[in-house]
């Protein structure tokens, strides 16, 4: 099963109140801003800080990259049958896929609005050999705008996605991971640049 809640059902948020008739406490309101205020800057020194220098030359173009031009942005709170698999734009869920690495599967549905927030989205079949998996986890770490997770339904062993572009691999030590990483995480194809992929659904094993 997909490692995060369901694209038809949200995860609630809960917000407290003081019971009809509680005397205020200004030190509880204080102490409850300056918890709110350090959680924001954790959370904005993990979205604002830069991607991680490329660990490769880039070229211009990159060998074997496929572009898949007019994706849809819209938003639909169900199941979506995508007919590329794993899919690099279209119709996807209200929310996005927390960016991450993951060590079970993930919706497509969340995984695509990560891609339109300009997150690199790694695919890999489950059974790839666990040293390969190993690659792909240090290419992930440290990198904001990364999605990592296998994937039940794809017929190579590795694929990487960003919005509208696909590269598909036969191994992880493929040094085309790297480039495709580096030059298209939060890249020029990126609809919402600059767009959260925190806040959003999923816990991921890793970061």
């Amino acid at each position: 099963m997909p490692k995060s809640t369901s694209p038809t059902s949200p995860a609630p948020h809960s917000r407290g109140r003081a019971a009809p008739g509680q005397p205020r406490r200004p030190w509880k309101f204080v102490a409850t801003l300056v918890a709110i205020g350090l959680s924001a800057a954790a959370v904005a020194a993990f979205v604002l800080r830069p991607p991680r220098a490329p660990d490769v030359a880039v070229p211009e173009v990159i060998e074997g990259v496929v572009s898949i031009e007019a994706q849809a942005q819209d938003h639909l709170a169900a199941p979506v049958a995508y007919e590329q698999l794993p899919p690099t734009g279209g119709v996807h869920s209200p929310a996005w896929q927390n960016c991450g690495i993951y060590n079970e599967p993930i919706f497509d549905e969340l995984a695509v609005h990560s891609l339109e927030h300009g997150a690199v989205w790694l695919a890999y079949q489950p059974g790839l050999p666990e040293e390969q998996v190993e690659q792909l986890r240090k290419l992930a770490r440290g990198r904001p705008y990364i999605l990592l997770a296998p994937h039940e339904r794809i017929t190579a062993p590795v694929v990487a996605s960003a919005w509208g572009l696909q590269l598909a691999v036969d191994s992880a030590d493929d040094v085309r991971l790297a480039q495709f990483v580096a030059k298209y995480q939060q890249g020029p194809q990126t609809p919402e640049l600059g767009a959260a992929c925190v806040g959003g659904n999923g816990v991921p094993d890793e970061r």
